[in-house]
Parts: structure tokens; sequence; C-alpha cells
């Protein structure tokens, strides 16, 4: 799937009517869906818990919370890319504290163009976080393979008085002949003699 055909879920946590009107005209344009916008931290708060969004929001002040706190917790779930907007006066300060954090920081006032750019930040940051969870899926599965063949093995070995080599052979040749996967095969391994067992 292109990016031109990527939506991307969005929380918007703010309290300000006119950044609201702002941000609500740019998001269709760069296919963020569903958007939800809440207008305090507790909201913000609820709606993650109930779902991931890939992109978040956080214009501060809050009028529960500042949202440098909040902005650092998000940014702790992998999936979402998380941009925290802070008046001119504190932007160096709070910088400091959620970089290391991966959280996006703007200063206020901010223009529309800025706005623009944050969301090419934004979907390129999202898009390398799904590429890196893609490939530790991967790795974990091929791990995942790795340990039923070896158990498959080992059953073999106590059941069957094979040696490693001939189970080895005995799973690879059995996967080529009935052109199925060695999971499979290692699966049905397990399951014939882990039932005889019990």
């Amino acid at each position: 799937m292109g990016l031109k055909e990527r939506y991307y879920s969005t929380l918007v946590v703010s309290a300000s009517e006119s950044f609201n009107a702002t941000i609500s005209e740019l998001l269709p344009e760069a296919h963020c869906s569903p958007v939800h916008m809440v207008s305090s931290i507790s909201e913000a708060k609820r709606s993650i818990a109930e779902r991931e969004y890939d992109f978040v929001f956080i214009n501060a002040p809050l009028p529960d919370e500042y949202g440098v706190r909040f902005s650092i917790d998000v940014s702790a779930i992998k999936s979402s890319v998380t941009v925290l907007l802070v008046r001119s006066d504190i932007f160096a300060e709070t910088l400091d504290r959620v970089t290391e954090h991966g959280v996006f920081v703007l200063s206020k006032p901010t223009s529309r163009q800025m706005l623009i750019h944050a969301l090419e930040w934004m979907t390129s940051a999202r898009e390398k976080i799904r590429m890196h969870q893609s490939k530790t899926q991967t790795l974990e599965e091929k791990m995942e393979i790795i340990r039923l063949v070896n158990r498959a093995k080992l059953l073999l070995i106590s059941e069957m008085h094979m040696d490693e080599a001939q189970a080895h052979r005995y799973i690879e040749k059995q996967a080529m002949d009935r052109c199925v996967s060695r999971k499979v095969i290692a699966e049905e391994i397990i399951r014939t003699y882990t039932s005889t067992q019990g």
C-alpha cells in the first residue's frame, strides 16, 4: 500500500478552538482518519486506553495538566508519533525534556506551513516505526519456527531414536515432499508425540 492510500488514526488534544479549526482543515489532506479531538489530558488518556493512534497532537497547556508528561508517556507507545506544541518562551526547556523520548516539539504561535511540515515528519517517523515493527515481527516468527523445529527434532530423537542430523533431514524432506512449511511438519510431530505421551 502506497503512502497516498494509507490512513493515519489521529488524536488531537487541545482546548483551543482556533487550533482545532486549523488542524481540522489540514488533517484530511494528510489522509488522517479517524480524527478524534479531546480538550483535556484525562479525556486523552481514556482515548489512548481504548485504541492506538498513529499521530497524537498535544497543544499545551491543557486545563488539567500541561501535557509534557503525557507526551512522554504517549511516545512510549511504540506505534504513536507525538507532537507537542508549547509557547516559544519554554520551547528550549521543553525540547530538552522530551527529545530523548522521541517527542517532536513545535513552538507557538506556529504557522499553517509548519503544521504541514510536522505532518510530513510524523508520516516519515510512523512509516519507519511500521517498517521496524514488520522486521521485528518477521524475526519473532523466524525464532518461533526455530523453536518449534527444535522441539520436533527432540521428540523425533527421543521417540523415533533418530540422531539430530536424521531428525533434521526428516523434517526437511517431509516439508519438501508435501509442499508445506517446516513449521507445519514440526507442529504435526509435536501434536503426534505429545498426545501419545499424555
